[in-house]
């Protein structure tokens, strides 16, 4: 069998959040990402452009898959200065810093954050 065509890229996150109200605000008043669409009061669609994360409202018993292992998921940041002002940003509006900022060998630089519900965010300087 032949090896399909290689994917457009990954575009497309889906998360069970159990902090809805609190992870939508985390997302579009502080990232800043736009609602694309919202079809009902548990599920909302956000986007930065050419992106979407789904968050799920998480039932009340909602327990992860022993298989999901999601570490972090990452906002690419456009200049390096800006891994800084957004750091210090985000912690001046009380989110939890994991990681302060930090240049990498490959250029790049970052920190990690976590969003109200504990998943990890990383904000990524990232040389094209």
């Amino acid at each position: 069998m032949q090896k399909p065509k290689p994917t457009a890229g990954l575009h497309h996150v889906a998360l069970y959040v159990k902090k809805f109200t609190e992870c939508a605000h985390f997302y579009t008043n502080l990232l800043g990402m736009k609602i694309m669409w919202q079809p009902d009061e548990d599920n909302l669609y956000l986007t930065s452009g050419n992106d979407n994360l789904a968050l799920h409202r998480a039932p009340a018993d909602f327990m992860p898959a022993p298989h999901q292992h999601l570490d972090h998921i990452g906002f690419f940041l456009t200049e390096k200065e800006e891994v800084d002002r957004w750091h210090d940003y985000l912690q001046a509006n009380g989110v939890t810093i994991k990681a302060k900022p930090k240049d990498h060998r490959d250029g790049t630089r970052s920190f990690y954050c976590a969003d109200p519900d504990g998943n990890i965010v990383q904000l990524i300087y990232y040389v094209l």
